[in-house]
């Protein structure tokens, strides 16, 4: 078995799979590349079980079969050399010799048939997606995700599609991110729970992508098919949560400010704030919000007073700054709104401006209780 392919295009393709391994597994085989050639065509594998990432390459080759290379080995080698054609031919004694332009390295190699199947999909619901609002999708809601292992419905991202729209869920019940698009939509309604890991994976190589990203799912699995790669992960199993239920609707006291000036007085202010609760108290009257922090332990406290256009009666609500930062971290826009009804009431954050059309983003906070 012999092939010869660019340097810089296998490396390429290698560091997009190379995510889906871990760093400790538990099948030895996992820690490799599955190389499968036939003829001018090489497919090269990634899998943790959980999740099973796939690129077919093309090479200069007539021959066929099937090695799996240690990924971390030859990662690392790739990454040292320059734009060159490379030779892999598969030795006799268990070795595949690579050559370059100026040396030959030998590297260990396990049989292909002891690497696991990769999943398959039989009758699947398919939607399809653009890469770029995929993954920016994504980059909209994992953070919200929680991370208890003991919920594990709550871990990942909870994508409803029907034929109206696709609309992506994360929570962890501290807070919420509903984020919809109605130019995506299926034939059929489907709802499935997708773990975080495949998710980062696919953010990462779709951000600014214009690829078409087909959508497969059932049941169990999920399949994300785009340009020269295919990506399937095994979904989590249970219910979601009514997330409906949670979202406040009568919301009559409503902030409007600028988003950076807000997330930048957050930033400082909480660094006065308590270590463990990060409350900040968020006062506001008529055009005014006070933003301030304290830390009764350490006689730490900060206060600042913004401009802002408020409709509703004077209020002071606490929240979690942290919270906050991450949520206003993640939007765009150049004005935010704050919606609030009580101050024991979840809070619902909106960008103003700057969405495409068809998009629309909720995030809800809960309230921290204030220690007058």
């Amino acid at each position: 078995m012999k092939f010869i392919v660019s340097s810089s295009y296998l490396l390429k393709q290698l560091q997009l799979l190379g995510g889906v391994i871990n760093n400790s597994n538990t099948l030895p085989i996992l820690d490799n590349f599955l190389f499968e050639l036939d003829q001018n065509k090489l497919i090269v594998s990634a899998s943790d079980l959980e999740t099973t990432m796939t690129s077919s390459l093309e090479v200069e080759s007539e021959d066929k079969g099937s090695i799996a290379v240690p990924a971390r080995l030859l990662l690392d080698t790739l990454k040292t050399f320059a734009e060159q054609p490379l030779t892999f031919v598969v030795e006799d004694n268990n070795t595949v010799e690579i050559s370059a332009n100026n040396g030959k390295y030998a590297v260990a190699y396990a049989d292909g048939s002891e690497f696991p199947n990769s999943i398959s999909l039989p009758n699947p619901s398919s939607t399809k997606i653009e890469g770029d609002i995929l993954a920016n999708a994504i980059s909209k809601t994992i953070f919200a995700a929680g991370n208890d292992d003991l919920r594990p419905v709550m871990s990942g991202v909870f994508f409803q599609i029907s034929s109206e729209n696709i609309t992506f869920v994360a929570t962890d019940a501290h807070k919420l991110v509903k984020y919809q698009r109605d130019d995506v939509n299926a034939t059929e309604l489907a709802e499935f729970i997708m773990p975080k890991k495949p998710l980062n994976l696919l953010k990462g190589i779709l951000l600014g992508s214009e690829s078409e990203v087909l959508i497969e799912y059932n049941d169990s699995n999920a399949k994300f098919s785009f340009d020269n790669t295919e990506l399937i992960c095994r979904l989590i199993d249970g219910k979601y949560p009514n997330y409906e239920a949670v979202i406040p609707k009568e919301n009559p006291n409503i902030l409007s400010i600028n988003r950076v000036q807000l997330l930048n007085s957050v930033k400082r202010v909480s660094i006065f704030s308590n270590k463990t609760t990060h409350q900040l108290r968020l006062k506001i009257a008529g055009a005014e919000l006070n933003i301030s922090a304290e830390d009764v332990d350490y006689s730490n406290k900060a206060e600042e007073r913004l401009n802002c256009t408020y409709q509703g009666d004077d209020i002071q609500i606490g929240f979690n700054s942290r919270f906050l930062v991450e949520m206003l971290n993640s939007l765009t826009s150049d004005e935010v709104s704050l919606e609030m009804s009580l101050p024991n009431r979840a809070g619902i954050l909106k960008p103003v401006d700057g969405l495409d059309p068809g998009e629309e983003i909720t995030m809800l906070v809960m309230p921290v209780m204030l220690n007058n």
